[in-house]
Order: C-alpha cells, then structure tokens, then sequence
C-alpha cells in the first residue's frame, strides 16, 4: 500500500516543485519588449534593403552601365557622391567631404534622371529619397545639350 501511496505522494510532490506563473513584473518586461520591436525593426529595415534589387546607372555615350544599391545609400547626396566616383575622375575627393555635391553637378555637363515602373523619364531629385528608391528601376545620366542663343548685337545682324 506503501508503493500507490509513494506514487500519488511523489505525483503531488513533483507537482508542488514547479511554482505557479505569475504575469512579469510591468517595469523591465515593458523594456524588454520595446528592445525586441526595436530589434525586430532595424531587422526588418535590414531585410527590405536587401529585398531592393541594384538599379542600372546609364551614362549615356559609354556602352558598360553600373549597377548601385540605393537601399546602401542616405539620401540624394550619397547617391550623388556615387555617381561622381562611378562616372568622374575624383582621386583628389576622396576626402570623404560632399563639397557642395548634388545631382545637379554630380557629372558635369550632365542631367541625372530616371526611369520608373513605367518607363517614364523623370528628373531625379523631384521625389522624396524613400519614393525614388521605391519606383526607380534605371538611372540614365544625359548629357545637357548645349543651347542655341542667337547674338543679339543691336542691329549688327544683316
């Protein structure tokens, strides 16, 4: 009799060894789980950056293209600074400073534009950064044609 009631004696020992749960105290818990969304996030951010696929850059004239992660860039100015290595003789700039570097002279004598989804030609710049980097699927740098002004000389025209 000793051994069925041994086993319902260890049965409800085991049972007492293994404390109730209680709900976390409210202070570090609530930290610990802003730590994971923040975590969870930046991982998140980490996975959609390596989900966008390179854009081709297009120098118009020159047969190789390039190719440029925009998700590994900031900003208009990043992009621009990439462009100026891919496309410029910059051994001087390579100080790490912009010195005033944007699209607009990032290749000189050249226009920075794009193609999106729809294969329209757009100027780049005129989006924000995140919906550029969402739609562009192409960078095409064109040359600036140069323009025709006629001299106008008081008359001196015959």
């Amino acid at each position: 009799m000793s051994g069925g009631g041994g086993a319902s004696a260890s049965a409800s020992a085991s049972f007492e060894q293994h404390p109730k749960r209680r709900p976390p105290a409210p202070g570090p818990s609530d930290q610990q789980q802003q730590r994971k969304l923040l975590k969870l996030s930046v991982q998140e951010d980490d996975v959609a950056a390596g989900v966008v696929p390179p854009v081709t850059v297009v120098l118009d004239g020159r047969c190789i293209c390039h190719r440029v992660h925009l998700s590994q860039h900031t900003g208009f100015r990043s992009l621009a600074g990439a462009l100026r290595r891919m496309f410029v003789d910059t051994d001087a700039d390579d100080d790490g400073e912009d010195h005033g570097l944007d699209l607009s002279n990032a290749v000189p004598g050249h226009v920075v534009a794009y193609e999106d989804m729809e294969d329209d030609l757009l100027l780049a710049g005129d989006l924000n950064w995140k919906d550029f980097v969402r739609v562009a699927k192409r960078i095409r740098i064109i040359p600036v044609k140069p323009s025709r002004r006629r001299k106008q000389c008081g008359g001196l025209n015959n």
